[in-house]
């Protein structure tokens, strides 16, 4: 061998010894929470079987608002988990707020979505973007016991952002907000909402404005409660705005911010949403499990009989894989991660809770047994916070951004 061509070599295998060294150092990857996260987890979880789940089948037939359930967490200061402590909150990491999510949902599906939206979309904004004095207001009591909404969609205006029609006009020190806002969660029972509106609609997303609105305020009507598929202890419904006078105060940034806020927030929102899809997939697995284990067929537990099994070991790969996307978008938010956690955990969530119906039989069909319901709770993790489809499309746009391919 030439000499030249021995010196590459050897080169090269020193190359590949420090990479094989280096990668024996950085075995360390892990996706262990830690132990505060560990602290948070269990709280949850001990909350969620102790109080939620004894209640989730009442409360969903009943179409009834948790409330008093909903007061034990703010008492355990879940209703501002990220908030910071000088507005009552316990400061924490998305990620502890992540995990807090799926194991109230695994309990109470409708609970925890509540939870998500009032901490992601809400109490976040408030904490991340409010001046001291909107946090003086906004926050302090929504940490305390009052539930903070977010008013985004409109009749024409869900996906397609840009296209809001709820008018904000300037009036001296004042703004005059108009217009109609589509299913706002818990506007019905909240105290303050986030309202995004347009200064000029022929700006289209560079004239979105955000407003924080007390739901109490003079011109401001609540509509009915809309009837829902799944998540119904959950409420929803219109809001209409007729001429609400707030203070220019009351305006979160400056006019043309709204989209950034708006975007930045559903970045937040989708993984509070896929944690909640991992909640109802992981209660759809315990469900499946518990029953496969004391039912008997052809002589035999259904965790014996092969297709069983074979749907059990689907309904656990699934669940994992849409778990573990959710706490790495917790832990790296940006719209690409948020996208591809709520998009997963949405489609897994609802296979997950088909199998479970499926192992099920005729049981599975009965409002007798949770599987029904985890099976209607599942299918609406595809549409709010942002239908799959968009979310697809956001990977896409995002991945070929990634490779200069736009």
């Amino acid at each position: 061998m030439a000499s030249g061509a021995l010196l590459k070599s050897s080169k090269l295998c020193l190359s590949w010894h420090a990479a094989k060294a280096l990668a024996s150092q950085s075995r360390g990857f892990t996706t262990k929470l830690t132990e505060q996260q560990q602290a948070i987890q269990e709280l949850a979880r001990k909350f969620s079987r102790e109080h939620l789940k004894p209640n989730a089948s009442k409360l969903d037939l009943q179409a009834r608002f948790p409330f008093e359930q909903l007061k034990q967490l703010t008492s355990l200061g879940l209703m501002g988990a990220t908030v910071d402590e000088a507005y009552g909150g316990l400061d924490l990491d998305y990620l502890s707020l992540t995990v807090a999510i799926e194991e109230l949902s695994r309990g109470c599906a409708s609970t925890g979505m509540i939870v998500s939206i009032h901490n992601f979309l809400y109490a976040n904004l408030v904490n991340e973007k409010g001046t001291a004095a909107q946090k003086e207001k906004f926050l302090c009591n929504f940490t305390k016991g009052s539930i903070g909404c977010f008013a985004l969609s409109e009749p024409d205006a869900g996906s397609d952002v840009a296209n809001i029609r709820t008018i904000a006009k300037q009036d001296g020190d004042h703004w005059i907000l108009s217009g109609k806002k589509s299913w706002v969660t818990s506007a019905i029972e909240g105290s303050a909402t986030v309202v995004f509106a347009t200064i000029d609609p022929a700006l289209r997303h560079k004239g979105l404005a955000c407003f924080l609105v007390p739901l109490d305020a003079e011109g401001v009507f609540r509509g009915k409660k809309e009837p829902l598929m799944g998540v119904r202890a959950a409420t929803a419904c219109d809001l209409t705005l007729d001429e609400v006078r707030v203070p220019k105060g009351y305006m979160v940034g400056e006019p043309g911010d709204g989209f950034r806020i708006a975007m930045e927030q559903l970045d937040q929102a989708r993984i509070g949403i896929a944690a909640h899809a991992v909640g109802i997939a992981q209660s759809a697995l315990d469900t499946a499990m518990e029953y496969a284990k004391e039912r008997v067929a052809f002589g035999k537990n259904l965790t014996r009989l092969p297709s069983v099994k074979d749907r059990l070991s689907d309904m656990c790969i699934l669940v994992e894989t849409a778990r573990l996307l959710t706490y790495r978008a917790a832990t790296d938010v940006c719209t690409k991660n948020s996208a591809m956690a709520k998009y997963v955990a949405g489609r897994n969530a609802a296979a997950v809770a088909d199998h479970c119906v499926q192992i099920m039989g005729g049981r599975g069909l009965s409002t007798n047994y949770s599987a029904e319901r985890h099976y209607r709770d599942a299918r609406g993790t595809q549409i709010y916070g942002g239908v799959t489809d968009i979310q697809k499309r956001l990977v896409g746009h995002y991945l070929l951004k990634e490779h200069d391919a736009l």
